[in-house]
């Protein structure tokens, strides 16, 4: 593997953020799920072709944790035989990626945050999809508006789009009821009245936090919390920060004064990195938690770990009552220099379809009936897939609870918004994570935090040309 130092400028600028999962892990033969190892800097298929004639295809970043992976992955062995497939399972290692494209030996095709496209697309290491669709015909119309813009960048397609992460407000109906509310009447609108109502639900006992009353996710959720006093982190064109607004810097003070009204965030993280988030002993379960802003999927695992957990789960809305929703997900993108962009292309089309999808839905929906279990539906970027999964496939659980989030979840999507996308949209995500980051800890206040964040973004985007 090439040294970082040893790569072009266009592919060091990024590479500080710190690599996340393993790159060895099993491979995916057509025809089954056999296990090999991926060595280093071989990411990528040495050659379009292996012996005997078949086509190969090498992707990166994805795994096979569960029925809604394989049924994907079988529905494209099944259409597409004469392809030799190797899956290197783990998470989306940038160094890696950046390393294998300066190397000329790059993976086929790549999942990554979709977030992240706009960087890699203005730095040529990943390919615009204009052919790859019309040669496949994908159907984009069939995703979802806000899912569409974040793969789209100068009015090109860089990547299409798999799962759809909402945010939801998640409630402890104990926590909510000691309080003298009924969960399903809290409004988030009401920035005065959800401090209270955070106090209220706040226990510290002997300085240890013992339920913490209202968990408002900074930094990660700091474009939610600025969408919800009327502003944007960027311009819609994703060319110029918006970080000094004062709309932004108040909601970012307001976020975190949450924090701080509530034992300060030195003690919640002590708190919080004791969580089982996905376990039975999760944190609302476990009464640690009186509400939080969570994505849906805490809400499936809790279905399928905690059915009889009493939660209500409410959309979040801004400050004039507005539902709204920050959502993410993942994408699929072909690199530049990869050997086989047309066996990625129809591997692309295959796990973002709707009806690879349904097939995905359905094999959940069996698994979870055969052991009992409730079923609270497959979001996805595709929304002609989610239209049938929800109004066919998905069945009420008679766990209420449930069967009313599963709603809240399916309005909040129409309220999707993103971060424009950008062609530093790495390196301005890492700024205002940084901010908020040093605002949580007591090293700068909102004002200074976000000028200084300000600052970086601009000369990150004015290099991104």
């Amino acid at each position: 593997m090439p040294r970082l130092a040893s790569l072009p400028p266009v592919f060091r600028r990024h590479s500080r953020t710190g690599r996340r999962g393993s790159r060895a892990g099993a491979v995916v033969l057509a025809g089954g799920l056999a296990l090999a190892l991926a060595a280093c800097g071989g990411v990528g298929a040495k050659g379009g072709t292996p012996a005997g004639g078949a086509a190969s295809l090498t992707t990166m970043g994805f795994g096979l944790p569960d029925e809604i992976a394989t049924t994907r992955v079988a529905a494209f062995e099944k259409a597409h035989p004469d392809v030799k497939l190797t899956i290197n399972q783990g998470q989306f290692d940038e160094q890696a990626f950046l390393s294998s494209v300066a190397s000329g030996n790059p993976p086929d095709v790549v999942y990554l945050s979709r977030e992240m496209l706009g960087t890699y697309a203005a730095r040529g290491a990943i390919q615009p999809l204009g052919d790859c669709v019309a040669k496949q015909g994908i159907a984009t119309g069939d995703f979802y508006p806000a899912a569409q813009q974040q793969v789209r960048l100068a009015g090109k397609w860089y990547g299409m789009p798999e799962f759809y992460n909402s945010i939801v407000l998640l409630v402890n109906d104990k926590a909510a009821r000691e309080a003298g509310v009924d969960p399903a009447k809290i409004d988030t609108s009401d920035w005065d009245g959800l401090s209270a109502l955070a106090k209220k639900m706040n226990k510290v006992s002997g300085g240890k936090i013992e339920r913490f009353g209202f968990y408002p996710k900074l930094p990660e959720f700091l474009p939610l919390w600025a969408k919800a006093n009327g502003a944007d982190l960027m311009t819609a064109d994703g060319r110029t920060s918006q970080l000094t607004d004062p709309r932004v810097i108040e909601a970012l003070a307001y976020a975190n004064g949450l924090l701080k009204e509530q034992g300060g965030w030195t003690r919640l993280k002590a708190f919080t990195d004791t969580f089982d988030y996905f376990g039975e002993k999760n944190p609302v379960t476990q009464d640690q938690i009186g509400m939080m802003l969570t994505e849906q999927f805490l809400i499936t695992s809790m279905a399928d770990t905690s059915p009889d957990a009493r939660i209500t789960v409410l959309p979040f809305e801004d400050r004039q009552g507005h539902p709204i929703n920050n959502v993410g997900g993942n994408a699929w993108a072909i690199p530049n220099g990869a050997r086989n962009p047309d066996a990625a292309c129809q591997w692309i089309k295959t796990m973002t379809s709707a009806d690879t999808w349904i097939a995905a839905a359905k094999a959940r929906a069996a698994k979870r009936a055969q052991e009992g279990k409730v079923y609270t539906g497959t979001y996805t970027g595709n929304a002609k897939a989610d239209k049938v999964i929800f109004s066919q496939i998905v069945r009420p659980s008679g766990h209420e609870p449930y069967d009313n989030a599963i709603k809240t979840i399916l309005a909040a999507q129409a309220e999707g918004f993103v971060v424009p996308p950008s062609p530093a949209a790495a390196e301005f995500r890492t700024a205002w994570l940084d901010a908020a980051t040093r605002v949580m800890q007591g090293r700068a206040e909102p004002q200074d935090a976000l000028l200084r964040a300000h600052g970086e973004a601009q000369r990150a985007l004015r290099g991104a040309g």
